[in-house]
């Protein structure tokens, strides 16, 4: 970061971008007490669960170092909202854990602007926090709330209910290729497309909740379906199969790399925060028009079965995944 901020301390910072105390139109009823003091105070409505979610960014390992911080931003509020959207929550508050090279006011007046926007759009206050000095790292605790023993889980599955995934997937990884340079566009909209997928995600947010009392399960796909499929299966004791050929795939993935190229990252880069779900067959087409209401492809791609492990088939013919999902640590 450039263009240090001479003078601007951590109370200052705080103040000038992250607290919405002053705003009247920004502030949720349910907020007893926001930031600004030693913790926030929270009132959950009668009748509901809370939920709670946290993840973090890293500069250089989930975004690069140049990202737009605005994009940073989004993306560090969009990956706990799709959390909020797996177990069909409804989002309502958050706490930004932010540790910065340097208290640039340029850079964090983009960041809060793409962290406050979504949080807006999805009626979310900003509760807390803290700020340090270090590595570029971005934590942000989610929390919202569910009507009582209604939430989704990846637990719930049953041998006979179809897969399906919201959405497109393999996206985010061709946007991270294209934005680090190891791989060159065909088509500028297309290269846009994906580039805004992998910087932009799209939590899922309405369809969880739609999905609350009909699907049996559901997660969201941040680690590569490959990886996150294998924990849904296990969770509910099942094994599952996949038809390589349904997964849906976009216009813009496909005008940009090879088929086998774009299949290998729709099985396995991650990032694109879609829904994968388990929903019994006498419903999936309750839940696919629910999709269309919002604008969004419903796709089946496989079913659960008695067993353990995945088994994936193309063409009629077993087929090997070449990769695996996301892991930190691999």
């Amino acid at each position: 970061m450039n263009g240090d901020a001479r003078g601007l301390g951590e109370f200052e910072l705080i103040d000038r971008f992250f607290s919405r105390s002053k705003s009247a139109d920004n502030k949720r009823s349910d907020v007893i007490l926001g930031v600004g003091d030693d913790a926030a105070l929270l009132r959950l409505p009668l009748g509901t669960d809370l939920v709670a979610a946290v993840d973090t960014i890293v500069a250089g390992r989930h975004f690069p170092l140049d990202s737009d911080p605005r994009s940073i931003g989004h993306r560090a509020l969009a990956v706990n909202l799709s959390d909020m959207a797996a177990m069909g929550a409804t989002p309502a508050w958050a706490t930004l854990a932010l540790t910065l090279p340097s208290a640039d006011a340029n850079w964090l007046e983009g960041f809060s602007a793409g962290l406050m926007r979504l949080a807006d759009t999805h009626g979310v206050a900003l509760v807390g926090g803290d700020t340090t000095a270090g590595p570029l790292t971005v934590s942000i605790q989610i929390l919202g709330f569910v009507a009582r023993d209604m939430a989704l889980r990846r637990s719930g599955a049953l041998a006979g209910d179809i897969l399906a995934v919201t959405g497109t997937l393999g996206d985010a990884g061709a946007g991270l290729a294209l934005v680090t340079g190891r791989l060159a566009g065909r088509e500028r909209a297309a290269s846009d497309e994906l580039i805004e997928r992998f910087e932009y995600p799209t939590p899922r947010v309405a369809f969880g909740s739609s999905a609350r009392g009909i699907a049996s399960a559901a997660m969201d796909v941040s680690d590569g379906l490959v990886g996150d499929l294998t924990k849904l299966a296990a969770a509910s004791g099942l094994s599952a199969h996949v038809e390589v050929g349904q997964l849906p795939m976009s216009r813009a993935l496909l005008a940009t790399v090879p088929v086998a190229q774009a299949r290998e990252w729709a099985l396995a880069a991650g990032d694109d925060y879609e829904l994968l779900v388990a929903v019994p067959p006498r419903r999936f087409d309750e839940l696919a028009a629910a999709a269309r209401q919002l604008n969004l492809t419903f796709t089946a791609i496989g079913d659960l079965r008695p067993g353990s492990g995945v088994s994936w088939a193309l063409d009629g013919r077993v087929f090997a995944a070449p990769v695996q999902g996301y892991d930190h640590f691999r």
